[in-house]
């Protein structure tokens, strides 16, 4: 069995000691332009000479949570598109998600802004009751988000394509559910897959419909924004501000006019990355099960889009 690795811009020798060490009678080798054919890849944007010259790959393995940059690619007619399931970005993403939620209801960034201004001052504590954070994207991902910001008794709704039952959240799906989504949310959090059904979801008619105050925090990807969309909401009042994780060109320029808006908070694209070891025992795993055969978990429909 041939093992092929393309991930741009991530280190390749730790990932392939991993996998030579896991799959002791594979070949694990990095690919380059004219590379023999290999079984299966393990990527992360990979340029569209390796899909033409790997015509016959069984399975592509994607190393981070999303595979819409994959998907726009030209890809072997029967690879398999194969997303990890979990690999450690879970808990990282529900650390990340439930922190923010919990600065902005307590008013720590004010908090911080008074002590560092020598301002001792107690703000008027916040009900619960009045942030209700609706979760976009019901996955793997999502439903760990959803059900952390359960444990600190926020009001917790969730938002999916399809319906979805999960303890303690308020579910919605299709398009029929989305505007009383919308209208019963105050911190929007945006963990939704991108599609040409989802991009530019976060528009101004979106954000109108939240409740006043509105908080967002969009940790999927930059395309579900509409920037402009979002800045005039923060202008006009109505969006208070927001946590951004995802951006449509990353790194940010430096001209990009959310580096002026003091109500925008943002991170290189770091909420949840992928661990090397929980990444190559899943690959590990789902290889040997596919060439027995078997479906895997993590299985990608290249219609849909996840």
């Amino acid at each position: 069995m041939k093992v092929t690795f393309c991930c741009t811009g991530t280190k390749a020798e730790p990932w392939l000691e991993g996998l030579r060490t896991a799959l002791p009678h594979a070949e694990v080798d990095v690919w380059a332009p004219g590379a023999p054919q290999a079984d299966y890849a393990v990527v992360w944007a990979p340029p569209q000479q390796f899909m033409d010259e790997q015509p016959g790959l069984k399975g592509l393995f994607n190393i981070g949570a999303g595979v819409d940059g994959l998907l726009k690619l030209q890809l072997p007619a029967h690879a398999k598109v194969v997303r990890l399931d979990d690999a450690g970005m879970s808990v990282q993403m529900a650390e990340y998600v439930t922190q923010a939620v919990i600065r902005h209801f307590r008013e720590l960034d004010g908090y911080e802004a008074d002590m560092k201004a020598g301002n001792w001052a107690f703000r008027k504590p916040q009900m619960r009751a009045d942030f209700p954070v609706g979760v976009m994207g019901l996955g793997v991902l999502g439903e760990r988000v959803a059900k952390a910001l359960g444990v600190f008794e926020f009001p917790v709704r969730g938002w999916s394509r399809s319906a979805k039952q999960i303890d303690g959240v308020h579910t919605f799906s299709g398009e029929a559910g989305f505007t009383e989504f919308l209208r019963g949310t105050r911190i929007l959090v945006n963990l939704l897959p991108l599609t040409p059904d989802t991009e530019n979801v976060i528009n101004r008619s979106t954000l109108q419909q939240l409740l006043p105050g509105a908080y967002v925090i969009n940790v999927a990807r930059g395309a579900h924004l509409v920037d402009a969309d979002l800045i005039a909401l923060i202008e006009e009042g109505h969006v208070a501000g927001a946590l951004l994780d995802v951006f449509r060109k990353e790194p940010l320029p430096a001209d990009h006019a959310f580096w002026k808006v003091p109500q925008i908070t943002m991170t290189p694209h770091t909420s949840a990355r992928t661990l090397r070891e929980e990444s190559i025992a899943q690959i590990v795993g789902k290889v040997a099960a596919m060439s027995r055969g078997e479906t895997v978990q993590g299985m990608v429909d290249t219609q849909r889009g996840y």
